[in-house]
């Protein structure tokens, strides 16, 4: 009896050994406060700079975060499972799959957008509002429908004997979300979806991975396992680094297509979008000091297992950088002076 509880009390605490009640907590609260950024964001956003956000922005914004972690966990656990078949050594036990559950929520929040596109951007009051056949007819409405489709293929696939098929129709929407921001009346739209696609792509490998990796450092806990989760996480952080790479230049390119150069600062301030651009830079910075903590811990600590702690408070921060995201793309574009 000793044993099986002193078992089953390891099992219920990560590397730091914290509790398995005060991780949920945690969860709930990050959760809560990246559910705020959409719904208070637009109203700090827009103060004072003389812009109109379209109606429903608020939900606009939820709706696209909740899709963008729809396509992070996925993701992420395709990823890190490949990277994780480079070590022969490791354990076969994987977490259990959350990749049913994100096709899920992709499902409803596509749903959800999709029924937006539909009425011209206007949020439905009434089911009777939604005209579903309108849909086809608009080049958002379509690609509104192909993320639907998308998102629940991806969740027969998870169920199926082979679930990392379900990285094409996941592919789809990055594809869909890439052509959605840059519609086509916008002046030289290919670029700007090229630099969106490898953008998304990229940002859902970094913090889907980095999320699998620490669920999979927790599973691996124990003495025989810690050399294999020490070089996973090596791994990863290699990788990472050449995806944040690829994500700073297409953010940063991104940016100054939304912006001539001659007037970012100004504008980083002035508008909606500059302003949550802003917000969103900082976090990112925060994110990349706490990546190099974990870092010269994997290197110089006596173990290397303690570089999960800022790990996890990196994965943390990053939720909210997926939330910010969302409202991002939900406020109005900036004016390119010229």
């Amino acid at each position: 009896m000793t044993l099986t509880r002193s078992t089953a009390d390891m099992a219920a605490r990560g590397p730091a050994g914290r509790p398995g009640t005060g991780r949920a907590v945690a969860a709930l609260v990050l959760v809560a406060l990246a559910a705020l950024v959409p719904l208070l964001g637009p109203s700090l956003a827009l103060r004072g700079t003389g812009e109109a956000a379209a109606p429903g922005v608020g939900g606009v914004a939820l709706l696209r975060g909740v899709l963008f972690a729809a396509l992070c966990v996925p993701l992420g656990e395709l990823f890190v499972n490949r990277l994780a078949h480079r070590f022969p050594d490791a354990p076969a036990e994987r977490p259990y799959s959350w990749a049913m559950f994100a096709a899920v929520a992709g499902f409803v929040a596509a749903l959800g957008l999709a029924s937006v596109v539909s009425t011209g951007n206007l949020v439905p009051r009434a089911f009777a509002d939604v005209d579903v056949g309108g849909l086809y007819r608009s080049r958002d409405g379509r690609l509104a429908l192909l993320e639907v489709n998308a998102f629940l293929l991806a969740g027969l696939c998870a169920r199926s004997r082979r679930p990392a098929t379900q990285g094409w129709p996941l592919a789809a929407v990055v594809v869909a979300e890439a052509l959605r921001a840059h519609p086509a009346p916008e002046q030289n739209p290919l670029p700007g979806s090229g630099l969106t696609l490898v953008h998304l792509a990229c940002a859902t490998l970094w913090v889907g991975g980095l999320l699998h990796v620490l669920r999979m450092l927790r599973r691996w806990h124990g003495r025989p396992a810690e050399a294999a989760g020490a070089a996973l996480l090596g791994l990863y952080a290699r990788v990472a680094a050449v995806l944040l790479a690829a994500v700073t230049a297409t953010g940063v390119w991104s940016a100054l297509r939304r912006m001539r150069a001659d007037t970012v600062l100004e504008q980083l301030t002035t508008t909606a979008y500059g302003r949550t651009l802003l917000a969103k830079v900082i976090l990112v910075a925060a994110v990349c000091v706490l990546a190099l903590w974990a870092r010269f811990r994997l290197r110089r600590a006596a173990d290397p297992l303690t570089a999960y702690v800022p790990a996890r408070a990196e994965v943390a921060v990053l939720g909210v950088v997926v939330a910010v995201s969302g409202l991002l793309t939900a406020l109005p574009l900036p004016i390119r002076w010229t």
